[in-house]
């Protein structure tokens, strides 16, 4: 303003110096035309701040005039605000990146209990669509009467254990609840399907454990009572070495099945390796050879063996599968049954080991659960022949840590056939076996 009152003075001084030498109306002729110079030169001035305006992240035309000291502080103020925005966009986006790497669900909700936002997480969880379902109320979303339920409680101290179905399968979520802000809440999913799994898993085992050992306890506790309460001339000979040997073989039925328990609890617990080249045909033929003398000449033996095959892995663990499957084989058959026993390699490089018998069979409802621990057909059969319903279940551990396959097939009353396949990468010639030994 003080540029342009000084530039109005000027002119007027230079007109009263022009029309006291040349005339008034020459000053005056001179004045007008310093005032025209200066409305044409402030609207050539503004028309640059208009298109300027147009585009404010540019700086500001230079040599405006008076409009120098009114667009600088402007243009600074604007920059600076500019780059806090940008500042908070970028904090914004690390806080969301953040929220889409926990592990759990979170997802946030108006005060009418309408979704807002959620991470991938949760949108996996509940089955959501942010872009569909924003706006809309979750409780439309996730239809369930306890979930209805536990969100219109006045507070929520404790969790909510809900269970959905999804894709016809079953999932454990827990969801808890939180107020924050001003009328709104955040709530946090968190899948626990496997830990509760688990953890039916785990009490099943303690009491299928719990009801494997009662059985043979019972025996052994009976006739130590019965010998030690009855006279020592009560029983003869023959009595007390039958009562003898029952309580030896119920002994080692307990012997065998802590053995098994240890062998599937390393199972689980050790790491997987890759192992050395193991000599499956030595294996096969140990096998055999405890398979034949547990039958007792009651059955056929048909052996096919590929002698240049072996595997990569560890041998404890490969013959305790051989020999599993070897062995329900023989208890399984009846009298007379034929049991085929092959080690060959597959189309794709790989290689097979299969044990087929005409025993009884499986019903076709039951093959899925075989390899569950303690799982039997028939409990009755099972004890008679010593089983401790845990062969399967190791044989399929050692079929996984060596990246092999457990396959069963089946026909009730006409037999069945335990294979595992192993792939390419864990098969080796003899010759490499030999090489490596000689190295």
């Amino acid at each position: 303003m003080s540029k342009t009152l000084l530039s109005i003075g000027l002119w007027a001084l230079i007109g009263m110096l022009i029309g006291a030498w040349l005339g008034a109306a020459t000053g005056w002729g001179v004045f007008a035309a310093g005032l025209l110079t200066m409305v044409l030169a402030s609207g050539w001035q503004l028309s640059r701040i208009a298109r300027w305006v147009r585009n404010i992240d540019t700086p500001p035309p230079p040599s405006v005039g008076p409009w120098d000291g009114i667009l600088a502080p402007i243009y600074r103020k604007l920059k600076q605000n500019r780059l806090e925005l940008q500042e908070r966009t970028r904090s914004f986006e690390r806080m969301l990146l953040a929220a889409e790497a926990l592990p759990d669900g979170a997802l946030t909700l108006d005060q009418d209990q309408s979704l807002l936002w959620c991470n991938q997480t949760a949108a996996a969880h509940l089955g959501l669509d942010l872009e569909r379902d924003k706006h809309h109320s979750i409780l439309n979303i996730v239809r369930s009467p306890e979930f209805a339920t536990y969100t219109r409680q006045a507070r929520w101290d404790k969790p909510l254990l809900l269970h959905l179905t999804r894709q016809s399968r079953e999932h454990t979520l827990l969801l808890h609840l939180y107020p924050y802000s001003t009328g709104q809440f955040l709530m946090v999913t968190r899948d626990i399907t496997q830990i509760e799994r688990l953890e039916h898993m785990r009490k099943d085992f303690v009491a299928n454990v719990s009801h494997e050992m009662r059985t043979p306890l019972t025996v052994l506790s009976g006739f130590l009572e019965t010998l030690h309460d009855i006279p020592e001339n009560a029983l003869d000979p023959a009595q007390r070495r039958h009562y003898l040997e029952l309580m030896i073989e119920q002994s080692r039925n307990m012997q065998a099945l802590v053995a098994d328990l240890l062998t599937l609890s390393a199972l689980e617990s050790s790491p997987n390796r890759e192992g050395g080249p193991v000599s499956l045909p030595a294996l096969i033929q140990t096998a055999l050879a405890q398979s034949q003398a547990l039958s007792g000449g009651r059955h056929t033996f048909e052996i096919e063996v590929d002698d240049s095959l072996h595997v990569l892995g560890a041998d404890t663990e490969l013959a305790s599968a051989v020999t599993n499957l070897m062995t329900n084989a023989v208890n399984y058959t009846p009298e007379g049954g034929t049991i085929a026993v092959t080690w060959a390699r597959t189309g794709d490089g790989g290689a097979r080991y299969a044990v087929r018998d005409t025993g009884i069979g499986i019903g076709a409802q039951d093959i899925p659960r075989l390899t569950e621990r303690f799982f039997r057909v028939d409990r009755g059969r099972s004890r008679a022949t010593g089983g401790t319903g845990l062969g399967l279940a190791i044989t399929k551990h050692v079929a996984m840590r060596h990246d092999a396959v457990l396959r069963i097939d089946s026909v009730l009353g006409k037999g069945s056939t335990f294979s595992m396949v192993f792939p390419p990468s864990r098969v080796c010639a003899a010759q490499a076996r030999a090489h490596d030994a000689a190295a």
